[in-house]
């Protein structure tokens, strides 16, 4: 199973950016999804996480800005962020609780995709 992150990149202050993640694989379920981002500082944190069945879960400092979405029917997560500010600046990762089987399956991570809001 991989896990593919899109969307990153530069913005200015108060601008958007929408980020995606696709899985491939062997995937017979993917069940909850997640969006979390390392810092310059390097902290890690969640920003926003999705159940399969839509359930949501936003980091307060995301709140009312950023929208996390998925379509099962694709694998694919997405992440849209508006009005970025300077402290969104950081490495942002997908991650999913991907089942193989009825019987099998693991926590996958994607490899990052940066995102730099500055003037």
């Amino acid at each position: 199973v991989q896990l593919q992150a899109s969307g990153g990149g530069q913005v200015q202050p108060g601008g958007s950016l929408r980020l995606s993640c696709i899985a491939s694989g062997t995937i017979f379920r993917i069940n909850g999804m997640a969006w979390y981002r390392k810092t310059p500082g390097n902290q890690r944190e969640l920003v926003a996480e999705i159940t399969r069945e839509g359930s949501i879960n936003y980091a307060d400092s995301v709140k009312g800005r950023f929208t996390i979405s998925r379509e099962n029917a694709k694998n694919t997560l997405y992440l849209q962020m508006n009005n970025l500010k300077p402290e969104d600046t950081a490495l942002y990762y997908c991650t999913a609780d991907i089942s193989h089987s009825e019987f099998a399956g693991g926590t996958y991570w994607g490899q990052g995709t940066q995102v730099t809001v500055s003037s």
